[in-house]
């Protein structure tokens, strides 16, 4: 194992302040996937109109109940006449073009909703899920809560215009990880930029597959109220960013500054492996143990998002209580590593023997203690 020898006063040469970054959308956040840190928010917390971003938790559900078995790509739902009046053509809003009493695939459905936008198509998936669109709703806050969703409530499966319908842009960009991170295998829709059905071609609206390489997701919307928005998501070599922009006047507009966001994040910030796991950090003193010593090690890797190109000082402070009294068991937590931001930000590493330490028997713990009483502790 590698050991790493810090101090109180330990600085990493890491981050840096670019200029200060603006942006014409009401609300915005930008987030690293991998590490979950924010690298920019604007009223990321305000509950807003998520107009068709609502779409992105129908189809988190689908794709939970895809993965779960309790649905298949194959199995067919079917067009009720409500559906087919509440997002079909005649409603004015985006839809799948579905007739009343048709049978659909959910493979078809998806693509409906990803990258057609269908409304039509989410209350088809929302009456064959939960009989009623009423209920789906209920559905869709029950799991918001699950995934950590904290200003989000939900009266419908399109983001139809409704009072009741709200999302924050750091709940639009939570669930936007998660369901990168948990379906994998479905997430390649949302990159899809064209799909027909019933003779009818429609293109992806999200701008960024179009104007940004490494571009493959998610969702836009539009209402009156909500604005032009998006949220989408990019790669370029290992990192991948996630944003949300909302409020914004143009779909000109939404485009000029989803794109700008995300460049800033890309070009401004990057990764830095700060510890691996396994990284030794100090080694304890350990009471009447078969060991005198045990190693104390980083229980995870530990990756911050930070600026490049200036200098910062993220000081680690190692926190413990030494000596230990064994016996000591491989795993436990011995100590802490805190990683200090210029700004007094606290990250905290935990730090955990690496080895088990057992305790000595009771003749040589007298032994020890004679040493002890003559001596001093050594």
């Amino acid at each position: 194992m590698k050991k790493i020898v810090l101090s109180a006063g330990m600085i990493f040469l890491l981050a840096t302040k670019a200029y200060a970054f603006e942006t014409a959308a009401k609300n915005a956040i930008l987030m690293d996937f991998d590490t979950g840190t924010y690298i920019y928010t604007k009223n990321h917390q305000e509950p807003m109109a998520p107009a068709s971003m609502s779409k992105l938790m129908t189809v988190y559900i689908l794709f939970a109940q895809l993965k779960s078995g309790l649905l298949s790509l194959d199995d067919e739902f079917t067009v009720s006449e409500n559906a087919w009046r509440k997002g079909g053509a005649a409603s004015g809003g985006s839809t799948m073009f579905l007739k009343i009493g048709e049978s659909v695939k959910i493979d078809d459905l998806l693509r409906g909703i990803i990258v057609q936008s269908g409304n039509d198509a989410c209350i088809v998936a929302a009456e064959n899920i939960s009989g009623s669109e009423e209920d789906f709703a209920k559905l869709m806050n029950e799991t918001a809560q699950k995934i950590g969703l904290k200003n989000s409530v939900f009266a419908n499966s399109t983001g139809l215009p409704d009072e009741n319908q709200r999302m924050s842009a750091e709940d639009l960009a939570v669930l936007a990880r998660a369901i990168i991170k948990e379906y994998p295998e479905y997430y390649h829709i949302f990159q899809e930029k064209e799909f027909v059905h019933n003779g009818i071609k429609q293109g992806n609206r999200n701008p960024l597959l179009y104007s940004m390489s490494g571009a493959d997701g998610l969702k836009t919307g539009h209402t009156e109220e909500a604005g032009f928005c998006l949220t989408g998501s990019a790669v370029r070599g290992d990192r991948r960013l996630i944003e949300v922009v909302g409020g914004l006047s143009s779909n000109k507009e939404r485009s000029e500054e989803s794109e700008k966001l995300m460049s800033y994040g890309f070009r401004e910030f990057k990764n830095y492996k700060i510890f691996s796991k396994g990284d030794v950090v100090d080694q304890l003193k350990v009471w009447y143990g078969v060991n005198k010593t045990v190693d104390m090690v980083v229980f995870e890797d530990v990756i911050l998002t930070l600026q490049k190109n200036q200098v910062k000082d993220y000081h680690v402070k190692v926190v413990y209580n030494e000596p230990l009294h064994a016996p000591v068991k491989k795993g436990t937590v011995i100590g802490a590593a805190h990683l200090i931001s210029p700004s007094g930000e606290v990250q905290t590493v935990k730090l955990i023997a690496a080895q088990d330490v057992a305790r000595i028997g009771i003749f040589r713990k007298m032994i020890e203690n004679l040493k002890y009483y003559l001596g001093g502790a050594k």
